[in-house]
């Protein structure tokens, strides 16, 4: 994409968009669109998704599961819930928990084992946003992010 845009001012196919290429790394996209710059740029600002927490993620919110059954879990998942540090057993089919479970706690990073558990409970923690890095258009180039400026395009 960087090469089809162009890298320099010697190949870019319209002035200007070599320093929109620069920024055409990692996880990142091209939003095309003849919207206006405000309707743009309140879509970006108003647009979040939720989905579960990864490891290392911060919990949100403190996840405690009471002692009792567990009827949201079929008896094949005992070994598994398990082997994820839960205190559980099976009475007569049903898996219960034995004490009270602690998942996670506000504030503190996510482990392997309650990113599984979050997951199996269909708790999401995790936030997913859009950001705007530039804006191009034939009049002009528009950085958004901070820390970047017009140098680190011309040097990157």
């Amino acid at each position: 994409m960087q090469v089809a845009l162009g890298r320099s001012v010697s190949d870019e196919i319209q002035p200007g968009l070599h320093k929109v290429s620069k920024f055409l790394c990692g996880n990142t996209g091209l939003f095309l669109t003849n919207m206006p710059k405000e309707e743009v740029e309140s879509l970006f600002n108003k647009y979040e998704d939720y989905d579960f927490a990864r490891t290392g993620s911060t919990a949100t919110e403190k996840v405690e599961l009471p002692e009792g059954p567990l009827e949201q879990f079929t008896h094949e998942m005992e070994p598994f819930l398990r082997k994820q540090g839960m205190p559980v057993r099976l009475n007569k089919g049903v898996v219960e928990l034995v004490s009270d479970f602690v998942v996670c706690e506000e504030g503190k990073p996510l482990s392997p084992e309650s990113a599984r558990i979050l997951r199996l409970l269909g708790i999401k923690m995790a936030t997913f946003k859009l950001h705007l890095i530039c804006r191009w258009s034939a009049e002009d180039f528009e950085l958004y992010r901070e820390g970047l400026d017009e140098s680190d395009v011309e040097s990157a």
